[in-house]
């Protein structure tokens, strides 16, 4: 059984930490990995585990040391907490009323206005340069990092693109957005397999979600490792896995063929394995080589969802290494960047809520909620119809440039090359860039994201783009009719099952 916080350990439920235990020592548990984390500790190694008030410690404490881990770790906000220790509440002007008032930001500390609640300039201002931070959210499927870091580096870090908080005129706290975190650690496992002589054993492939960053595309094909893109969600990842599963048992000396939500025909080859599954919200899982068989013969590539456990064994095991080399996280990950010749370096992302969730007036609430759910379908919408609209030849890709420009006059449509349909949202590929609109399908939410070789660049299309109001411009109009428009979201959903249900046994 399971309750809200974690394993129930009453004497009658089985024990989940030898099973996961034994599980992870096939991925990122590996002797290799344990040993280098016990090197580090011996020399000196702490980390901070941040759990954020959730219930990642009561779980994290047992498992570690059934995996015979070294005690490295100083915990922070690990005792549960309905509020999580404040970690993203603030007081602030609402730009609706102009009166200052309480928000709840979430606590995905990935997006900077959280990170600065979290009094990590007052937490970490004894802590010594290096000194590196594991933190989850409080259900604990989801990680990043971050480290202390003199002052100096300030400027290399904002090269990267990297948000920082200052802790004082010496020292600085980076905070890696999984965009970067996991392109560290899933380069880690491909040279932690290629030392165990294991890399050449299989063809190996990675599988993302379209607003995930291109690094990891640009990553992967240096190092011939195929790539599955997938609408948002970690429920469609497993589906990758489950349709390419199903093949390898059903014929397992064929090449395994899945399509991307592209449309693309990916060929993983015969008997391949996942080096990473993930997506940049922070959710991520590997796989062991050896595919995981049930007592009923089913096969599995990995675990079915994402895990901050795994994800801050592995994470643990880089910074012991990185530790034992003297090597920062940011100089280590500039070399990944210069090594592989990586163009999409600039990653950012923007959650636009329509209302104040945390408004104490019910019938306020549900009527501020009501009306950001129509300002976020407008620009949704306004996103579809261009990519519909491309599809049945209504416009050409010119033309398309041109309904954006008069839309959003401030911003150059020229080096457009295309408006891709995500399964769930509208891309806009760029030379070097693409900006992704996407809304919530529950909530008065849009998300949009950017990634790119020019950081300011992927700054002012992103702000502009998603906080465009969806208004129909008379040219877009001439071409699209609002007939037209009332359609999209039966044909998003008919096209989306097509490719979710396509090869699923």
């Amino acid at each position: 059984r399971a309750n809200a916080a974690g394993i129930d350990r009453e004497p009658h439920d089985f024990d989940g930490f030898q099973a996961y235990a034994q599980y992870l020592r096939k991925i990122v548990a590996t002797p290799a990995n344990l040993d280098l984390i016990k090197q580090a500790s011996q020399k000196g190694m702490r980390l901070m585990f941040d759990t954020v008030g959730g219930c990642m410690h009561q779980n994290m404490v047992p498992l570690l040391k059934t995996l015979q881990m070294p005690e490295i770790f100083d915990w922070h906000n690990s005792s549960e907490d309905p509020f999580f220790h404040g970690v993203g509440k603030t007081r602030k002007i609402n730009p609706k009323t102009g009166l200052e008032g309480f928000f709840d930001l979430s606590c995905d500390v990935s997006l900077p206005e959280v990170s600065r609640t979290m009094g990590y300039e007052i937490f970490l201002k004894d802590k010594p340069v290096g000194y590196t931070a594991l933190i989850t959210d409080p259900d604990g499927d989801r990680l990043l990092i971050g480290q202390v870091e003199p002052a100096k580096a300030a400027e290399k870090l904002a090269s990267l693109g990297i948000d920082y908080l200052k802790i004082d005129d010496e020292k600085i706290v980076s905070i890696y957005h999984p965009a970067f975190t996991f392109l560290l650690v899933m380069d880690f496992q491909m040279r932690q397999l290629q030392a165990a002589g294991l890399w050449k054993d299989h063809p190996r492939f990675i599988v993302t979600t379209t607003p995930s960053p291109r690094s990891w595309d640009e990553w992967a094909a240096k190092n011939n490792i195929k790539v599955i893109n997938t609408p948002v969600g970690i429920k469609e990842i497993a589906t990758v896995m489950k349709k390419a599963e199903g093949k390898i048992k059903s014929n397992p000396n064929q090449e395994v063929v899945v399509d991307d939500v592209w449309g693309n025909q990916i060929n993983l080859g015969i008997q391949p394995r996942m080096v990473f599954g993930g997506e940049e919200s922070g959710g991520m899982i590997m796989g062991p080589e050896e595919l995981v068989k049930s007592k009923n013969e089913r096969l599995a590539m990995a675990m079915r969802d994402k895990s901050a456990g795994e994800a801050s064994v592995i994470a643990t095991a880089l910074a012991s290494w990185l530790f034992l080399q003297g090597k920062p996280i940011s100089q280590h990950l500039e070399d990944i960047f210069n090594e592989y010749d990586i163009k999409y370096r600039y990653y950012l992302r923007a959650d636009i809520t329509y209302y104040n969730e945390s408004e104490p007036d019910p019938i306020k609430l549900k009527e501020s909620k009501i009306a950001g759910e129509k300002l976020r379908d407008e620009i949704d919408s306004f996103c579809l119809g261009l990519i519909f609209a491309l599809k049945d030849g209504l416009i050409n890709l010119a033309q398309a440039r041109d309904i954006l420009h008069e839309s959003m006059p401030d911003l150059d449509f020229s080096e457009l090359q295309d408006i891709r349909f995500t399964g769930d949202a509208t891309y806009f590929a760029f030379k070097n860039m693409f900006v992704q609109i996407r809304r919530s399908g529950t909530d008065a939410k849009l998300r949009g994201y950017a990634n790119g070789d020019d950081k300011n660049k992927c700054e002012k299309f992103l702000d502009k783009m998603v906080h465009y109001s969806g208004e129909l411009t008379p040219l877009y109009k001439k071409f699209i009719s609002s007939e037209f428009l009332g359609e999209v979201y039966v044909r998003q959903e008919k096209l989306y099952k097509t490719y979710l249900y396509k090869d699923l046994m």
